[in-house]
């Protein structure tokens, strides 16, 4: 995957769970479990808007291109 989500990364800095994550963004802990652990192809621009509300940081601090090797 071309896209690496550093959600996790970014909860550990704001010393955040992701129940107090899902709650205050309005999400289900399964929805955004599978965000944090990148097994999602999707994400709405208002839920990254309220996660990046929550914790203080740009969507590039969440998500990440990392380009593929060929080969």
């Amino acid at each position: 995957m071309a896209i690496v989500v550093r959600l996790d990364r970014v909860m550990a800095d704001r010393k955040i769970m992701l129940k107090e994550l899902a709650d205050e963004v309005g999400i289900s802990n399964v929805n955004l479990s599978k965000l944090k652990n990148g097994h999602v192809v999707a994400i709405r621009f208002s839920t990254l808007e309220a996660i990046c509300e929550t914790l203080n940081c740009q969507p590039g601090d969440i998500l990440e291109y990392v380009k593929e090797e060929n080969g």
